[in-house]
């Protein structure tokens, strides 16, 4: 493990309730997808190697944590996903000996390295599911393992022990020929579930990750892993399965029924987690744990997150990537602003006085977000709102979560035919909803895909302007494993790296000003303007410094809301401004140093260019725009009230 050389939080700041503060709780966190950041044997997919090439630029960004998705041994049905040796490194991403000197070469930079951890479910080829086929065999139960419904002939429709369905389409369940019986997976069906029930299978998974942490690893990304407690009645029957006390739910358009009611937050997920704690983590420091968490709501997240409680340091919730669609994620709507703020609120303030919050609008299986919530339809617009929406989320109480691209401004594939995608979830879909289900048209869900597909986020890193983007060398004999982006010409980190006003500038001084400002790492956090459609504004505060936050999410010049003009003016009418929720942001008329004033006669609001403490446009245009109590499109900015 490693220890920063940056400044970290004093322990009178509060951060999430521990003390001494945590290392990371003014850091940031950089995801990186292995296959598709450099490739340096011109295979056509990313490896080890290429990730340590590229640590001086990583270094440069500022960033504190590299979180690399699977490297572990894996057959890649769902990109290493599937893992089928968790202490091995897959021959396609390197060796044991590189993933070594990524380790010491990042430690040297000051750079911690989490691994991401698979351990819901493993591959079908693992040695423990593989085992786990002979019910004599002492893994018989590692997995979850059920009989077909009586009077079924095995394997035939209907046969299966409940109506379950998977998240990648389908059954959950698949039968195995050699057992005689089905599996369960929550996912593809390479991938069945662990049985967590089992003390045996929670005893290798601790000694695994231990075996990574003595390695020399500083943490763990955890996949759904509060998946991996499930709802079983009194005699271990799951919901549905023939003489279940528990009933199923119902089916759904495709034909199966959804297990996520049953599967997420099950009743056992606090215990597992403070178990893993103690096996693993206890008598360590310098670690990071986070929980992808479906299923988990805001209050869960202060329970989980809470030091006190012994679980993980922070978990990613999903409420607020899951909104803009029409029932399923292949059916988009455009962006409510006012509800992603009602949401994002809720995150905030379940951990305002105890727990953590994660801070991501892209990863691996989400969209570019400077073509989902910003304009990409132009090259002004798309550096535009790509600060305006990295400005949003970085401002925010929490850890942000940087991936691999989005501090370029790299926007979706803009993918137009199904043989250019290769993600499984979105094949899959196209068989079970178009033809198999027919609940939706093949004109509808490609645009669907267009828009939302996995694949947007995972086409080859941006790194210059030739043939592959300088993810691989121009005259490789083999193409990348997905195609690149055509905008690669335009937008890359080359083109970027010294231009003061690109995206990845910005983000170098998002990055900085976390750093170096402990009222945007741990400050309070108050939203204003709550229904207003454009302007997302809100208030951070700590130790008598308030930072005023203004984003224009448009891409049209809109009018201050008037809640943010009260603030600037120094007076809020009534002597307080709300939160939209009854809440008070604070007494506005009591600070000394704000801002500026409205002049009466004039109607302007002065602004001092110093007060300006970052923006997206610059300082002049900010003071420019607030003198006339508008922003101009997907302009955002911070001011020192």
């Amino acid at each position: 493990m490693t220890t920063f050389t940056r400044q970290t939080l004093p322990d009178n700041v509060r951060t999430n309730g521990a003390t001494p503060n945590p290392w990371w709780s003014n850091a940031v966190v950089y995801q990186i997808y292995p296959r598709s950041f450099q490739d340096t044997n011109g295979d056509g997919f990313g490896d080890l190697k290429g990730i340590t090439s590229r640590l001086d630029y990583l270094a440069d960004l500022g960033v504190d944590v590299l979180w690399l998705s699977p490297v572990y041994k894996s057959p890649q049905d769902d990109n290493g996903y599937d893992i089928s040796d968790y202490q091995d490194i897959d021959p396609l991403f390197g060796t044991l000996a590189d993933m070594d000197e990524l380790l010491a070469e990042a430690h040297r930079r000051g750079i911690k390295i989490v691994m991401d951890l698979v351990v819901n479910h493993t591959s079908d080829e693992h040695a423990w599911f593989q085992a786990s086929r002979d019910k004599n065999d002492p893994h018989a139960d590692w997995y979850w393992w059920r009989p077909a419904r009586p009077g079924k002939t095995p394997g035939t429709p209907g046969a299966e022990p409940n109506q379950w369905g998977s998240y990648f389409g389908g059954s959950a369940w698949e039968y195995d020929e050699t057992r005689g019986e089905y599996y369960f997976h929550q996912f593809s069906k390479k991938q069945p579930d662990l049985n967590w029930e089992n003390p045996a299978v929670r005893r290798a998974v601790y000694d695994m990750m231990n075996w990574w942490l003595d390695r020399g690893v500083d943490g763990f990304r955890m996949d759904v892993i509060t998946l991996i407690s499930k709802r079983v009645d009194s005699a271990g029957h799951l919901p549905g399965e023939p003489g279940s006390e528990i009933a199923d739910g119902p089916v759904g358009e495709e034909g199966y029924s959804n297990p996520s009611p049953f599967c997420a937050d099950g009743p056992r997920q606090d215990e597992f987690l403070a178990e893993m704690r103690r096996e693993v983590f206890d008598g360590r420091d310098g670690f990071l744990t986070v929980g992808e968490a479906p299923g988990i709501t805001p209050a869960r997240n202060e329970h989980i997150t809470d030091p006190a409680n012994g679980e993980l340091d922070m978990l990613f919730l999903f409420e607020h990537v899951d909104f803009d669609c029409e029932g399923v994620k292949w059916k988009p709507l455009p962006l409510e602003l006012p509800k992603l703020k009602r949401i994002m609120a809720g995150y905030q303030s379940a951990v305002a006085n105890v727990g953590w919050a994660s801070l991501f609008t892209g990863n691996h299986d989400q969209p570019r977000v400077v073509s989902r919530w910003g304009d990409d339809s132009s090259e002004d617009n798309r550096v535009r709102s790509a600060k305006a929406l990295g400005l949003m989320l970085h401002m925010h109480r929490g850890t942000p979560y940087v991936y691999q691209g989005e501090e370029l401004g790299m926007t979706n594939a803009h993918f137009t035919r199904l043989d250019q995608y290769r993600d499984l979830e979105t094949l899959n879909a196209y068989c079970q909803r178009v033809e198999e289900a027919r609940v939706q048209s093949a004109e509808s869900i490609m645009a669907g895909f267009a828009a939302r597909s996995r694949d947007n986020s995972r086409t080859p890193m941006q790194w210059d302007g030739s043939t592959y983007a300088g993810f691989t060398a121009p005259d490789a004999a083999t193409e990348p494993w997905i195609a690149v982006n055509p905008n690669h010409a335009e937008i890359n980190a080359a083109a970027e790296f010294d231009d003061p006003d690109s995206v990845y500038a910005f983000y170098k001084r998002l990055i900085a000003l976390r750093h170096e400002n402990a009222t945007v790492a741990a400050g309070s956090w108050t939203l204003i303007d709550a229904d207003d459609p454009h302007v997302y504004a809100f208030v951070r505060e700590l130790d008598g410094e308030r930072l005023l936050t203004m984003i224009n999410l448009s891409g049209r010049t809109v009018d201050l809301p008037a809640e943010s003009v009260a603030l600037l003016e120094g007076a809020a009418g009534d002597g307080d401004v709300t939160d939209g929720d009854g809440g008070s942001v604070s007494d506005a008329g009591a600070a000394a140093n704000w801002v500026g004033a409205m002049t009466s006669d004039a109607g302007s609001t002065t602004v001092a260019e110093d007060d300006v403490v970052i923006a997206t446009y610059d300082a002049a245009h900010a003071v420019a725009s607030l003198a006339k109590r508008e922003l101009a499109a997907w302009e955002g900015v911070v001011v020192r009230l």
